[in-house]
């Protein structure tokens, strides 16, 4: 019960840890504003504070998500109030503030003067509602050692000044000179006198994707430096009818460019010059990318590395080249590639702004009560955590978060002020929708503020009293033979501190201390019932205080990092007078040495005398992998001084009653039925 953020590899040391709060604290400071399900009008011209809106929260891939020069990834502005904004005086008051906002565009902002550049300080978030979202006749800057800015969802366009190949405008959409930390992410991006994106001046640790840039001049430049400091990912984006810088890479020390669908469409006035160019000492990763009609599709430098694989090329002509030794982008972050030829289908129906990114819940979705997760952006929320943060504190009626299948790879909090949350997977099987993080007990906290402790290593932690989780998997993929040298290999999968919790239909799997069941405090009530769901795992991985029922189940007993065999299933803690857990018409199986594992040990939480741990396992079957004599003492206490005991248990790795394996009773067990254990509640 008592082993750190899997960091991401860089060439440059880390200077200092971010101080970004936890995503479940990060809705705190905007929930006061106003009810979740529902935002009230705002006057016309004027911002008004508001709810979390969707995507709000989502956090960035690619070099954007590297912890690197004191900055812990890129999340904007959300720790910070939310407001909605409909003019221009109010973007600019917002985006250049010293606090961080997240600001949500609700309308057509026209800039003044045209091709007036919005000046945007660190830690933002500008998001546009659904597809509402325009800014008109200019767009956005981003200034020497400006951080942590996404900048999303959004049409940017018409700076156009009536000629093509514009030498005296410097119109761009976006322009950063010297930033860091940057998503650009889901924008639509046209019609300007300049480049659409411009990464200049040593700008770094920038993720663009799933943006459309189109019938522009210049697309999308990068560089226009001497150094080689650039790392940035540009991922399925729909490059379309533009001439030149699509993009060009200019002395950028890690560009990677994946999943990209560039089109020249024929027969109009636009005819691409080049589209991927990898200039002066770039190193360039490409990968199945599709280019469409494009001429010169990939060029380099003699003094440029650029790497090609999987890329498809339909109706191009002209040069493509590649050459030279550039770097495995999977050094840095962790991605996957669609195939290219799924690219184009797959890029149109999903770049550009999408209707259902920066607004908040509809009337209809909280009349049914229902909030919806998907990965791909089909949903109204990115994350699991991001619809939990949108559920209102005090919330009296059932809020459902219905999560599409997919890996969920982020921590999840329900706070013990949002009751009646039901959290479950829409997939066909409880393996489609996965939640998984891989934190330590031992790990140091991103911000270094201490160590995780054990509870604080929960992949999913459920807090408030009557939630539910459903046809989920939820992980903790913790590397402990990667961590030896760290003390506290804890690593909870499932955390639950609250009562009448319903876990039903769940895989839940870890190694040591997978399943936390504990209550708010010892004098406080925590029943859980889980049912018709597997349990993995091998050091104390079912433990805790909590009044606990595993019911139709199966607990899977697994080996150790060094494939040893040897564990504990239980661990309660139980304060004396309650009910401990309870093991009912289960199995405990495994792939493990016959002999090798405890069903349990008596847990005493810091030497604590009052406690009366207990564990009940009947009517179950039990492998060969468990004990003659089950179970053990811990940490100095007796078990023979505790509760623990078997009824009916079959299979090999059942026992006859003796002093080292005391069975119930017929009438001790009538009294250790299920309804003993709930009590008055019925799940």
């Amino acid at each position: 019960m008592t082993s750190h953020h899997r960091a991401a590899r860089h060439r440059r040391p880390r200077k200092a840890l971010a101080l970004g709060l936890p995503m479940a604290l990060a809705a705190a400071g905007v929930l006061a504003y106003g009810s979740v399900f529902g935002l009230g009008p705002a006057e016309a011209g004027r911002a008004v504070a508001a709810e979390v809106p969707a995507g709000a929260t989502d956090a960035a891939d690619g070099f954007a998500s590297v912890d690197a020069l004191g900055q812990n990834g890129t999340y904007g502005g959300r720790n910070g109030r939310t407001v909605t904004v409909t003019s221009l005086a109010d973007l600019e008051k917002y985006a250049t503030a010293a606090e961080p906002y997240v600001i949500v565009v609700a309308g057509t902002i026209a800039v003044a003067p045209v091709g007036k550049e919005i000046k945007v300080a660190s830690d933002k978030t500008i998001i546009g509602s659904g597809t509402s979202g325009h800014i008109v006749g200019g767009g956005f800057f981003l200034g020497q050692g400006v951080h942590n800015v996404i900048i999303r969802n959004l049409t940017i366009r018409d700076s156009y000044q009536g000629v093509w190949n514009d030498k005296e405008h410097d119109f761009d959409a976006i322009q950063m000179d010297g930033a860091h930390h940057v998503w650009i992410d889901h924008n639509d991006l046209r019609h300007t006198a300049d480049g659409l994106i411009d990464v200049r001046k040593d700008s770094t640790y920038v993720t663009v994707s799933w943006n459309r840039l189109n019938h522009a001049n210049k697309a999308f430049g990068i560089g226009w430096t001497e150094n080689l400091v650039t790392d940035i990912t540009v991922h399925h984006n729909w490059i379309r009818e533009t001439e030149q810088r699509n993009p060009s890479t200019d002395n950028a020390a890690h560009a990677h460019l994946y999943n990209n669908y560039l089109e020249d469409v024929a027969g109009t006035a636009i005819t691409s010059a080049y589209g991927n160019y990898a200039r002066g000492r770039t190193r360039m990763v490409l990968e199945n990318s599709y280019f469409q009609g494009v001429r010169n599709p990939v060029i380099k430098d003699v003094t440029a590395a650029l790497v090609q694989r999987g890329n498809l090329f339909s109706g191009t002509s002209g040069r493509n080249e590649s050459g030279g030794t550039a770097f495995d982008p999977k050094a840095y972050y962790a991605y996957t590639a669609d195939a290219a030829a799924d690219v184009p289908a797959r890029v149109k129906a999903g770049a550009g702004p999408r209707t259902s990114v920066g607004k908040t819940a509809t009337a209809a979705e909280a009349a049914a009560g229902t909030l919806t997760v998907a990965k791909d952006g089909t949903g109204r929320y990115r994350t699991v955590q991001a619809a939990v943060d949108a559920v209102p504190a005090g919330n009296t009626s059932r809020v459902v978060i219905s999560v599409k299948p997919g890996t969920y790879r982020e921590t999840v909090s329900i706070p013990a002020n949002k009751p009646h949350v039901t959290i479950q997977g829409s997939g066909a099987s409880r393996k489609d929708t996965v939640i998984v993080y891989g934190n330590a007990a031992g790990m140091l906290k991103p911000d270094g503020s201490g160590t995780y402790g054990t509870p604080g290593s929960a992949t999913v932690a459920v807090r408030s009293d009557d939630s539910h989780l459903r046809n989920l998997t939820v992980s903790n993929d913790f590397d402990e033979a990667a961590h030896q040298s760290l003390t506290g290999h804890q690593a909870v999968a499932l955390l639950t501190t609250a009562d009448r919790i319903v876990l039903d239909s769940l895989i839940v799997t870890g190694d040591q201390d997978t399943l936390e069941l504990e209550t708010a405090a010892k004098d406080k009530p925590g029943r859980v019932y889980m049912r018709n769901s597997y349990v993995i795992g091998n050091v104390d991985f079912i433990f805790g205080r909590a009044t606990a029922v595993i019911d139709r189940s199966i607990i899977t007993l697994k080996k150790r990092w060094d494939g040893t065999s040897a564990g504990y299933v239980t661990a309660p803690s139980t304060p004396a007078g309650r009910k401990g857990i309870l093991v009912n018409r289960s199995t405990i199986n495994g792939d493990v040495t016959a002999g090798s594992f405890h069903l349990g040990r008596n847990w005493h939480p810091g030497g604590d005398t009052t406690a009366d741990p207990q564990a009940t396992v009947r009517d179950s079957e039990l492998s060969a992998a468990i004990k003659r004599t089950p179970w053990t003492d811990m940490g100095g206490f007796s078990w023979k001084e505790d509760r623990f005991a078997e009824y009916m248990n079959t299979g090999p790795g059942s026992g006859p009653q003796s002093s080292d394996r005391p069975h119930l009773t017929a009438t001790q067990a009538a009294s250790q039925e299920v309804a003993d254990w709930l009590g008055d509640w019925t799940p």
